[in-house]
C-alpha cells in the first residue's frame, strides 16, 4: 500500500504533523535555517554585484551542505519518532512507512 499525501482541494498537501520533535533538534534546525536564509541573501547580493563565479559557487556549496545537515537532523527525528510509531502500530501503517522511507532515502541521497 503506497501512502499518498492528502490534498486540501487546491493541490497542496494537507498539513501533517510530526509524531514528536525533539526540542533541541528543533532549535538546532531553526538556527541552521536562519543561517541558510542569510547565506542565500548573501548569494543574491554576490550575484547582483557580479562577484567572481568561483566565489559564488563556493557559497552555493556551503548552502547545500547546510541544507543537508538540516535534512539529516530531520531524517533522524523522522526515524526516531514518526517511523518508529508507524512501524509499531499495525502492518498497513508499517508497510506504508517502509515505502515512505525508501522514497525519502532515494530522494535524500541525490
Amino acid at each position: 500500500m503506497k501512502r499518498t499525501a492528502k490534498t486540501n482541494g487546491h493541490g497542496a498537501a494537507a498539513e501533517r504533523k510530526a509524531v514528536r520533535v525533539d526540542d533541541d533538534a528543533k532549535a538546532r534546525n531553526l538556527t541552521r535555517l536562519r543561517r541558510i536564509e542569510g547565506q542565500v541573501r548573501g548569494l543574491q547580493k554576490m550575484v547582483e554585484e557580479g562577484r567572481y563565479c568561483a566565489d559564488v559557487m563556493m557559497q552555493i556549496s556551503s548552502v547545500h551542505e547546510a541544507l543537508r545537515a538540516v535534512g539529516r537532523e530531520l531524517m533522524r527525528n523522522h526515524l526516531k519518532h514518526c517511523a518508529t510509531s508507524a512501524i509499531r502500530s499495525d502492518k498497513a501503517q508499517a508497510e506504508a512507512m517502509y515505502d515512505e522511507l525508501v522514497e525519502l532515502m532515494y530522494k535524500h541521497s541525490r
